[in-house]
């Protein structure tokens, strides 16, 4: 059970998808109950820094997609209001 001693201070993983991994490992360890105490500690240490960071890149997923929708709702804006007639 290598796994379990995991230090909570170690940078998390940079995609979404392995910071999840890490965090599925953490949470069928401690339901595992195998565990020593001071490990059950620091893998629930280490699971709230990645569900933290998991949490961060979905919020930051969610603006981008309400800005890409607010951007697709808008009238077209390619056209200026000060456009010219023709052989004016």
């Amino acid at each position: 059970m290598g796994h379990s001693k995991k230090s909570p201070d170690r940078a998390v993983p940079e995609r979404f998808e392995d910071a999840m991994a890490e965090l599925e490992e953490i949470v069928a360890q401690l339901e595992n109950g195998q565990l020593s105490l001071e490990d059950a500690i620091k893998a629930y240490e280490r699971g709230t820094q990645l569900r933290q960071h998991c949490h961060a890149i979905l919020e930051n997923a969610r603006l981008t997609v309400e800005t890409i929708t607010a951007q697709a709702a808008e009238p077209d804006n390619t056209t200026t209001s000060t456009t010219t007639t023709p052989g004016a």
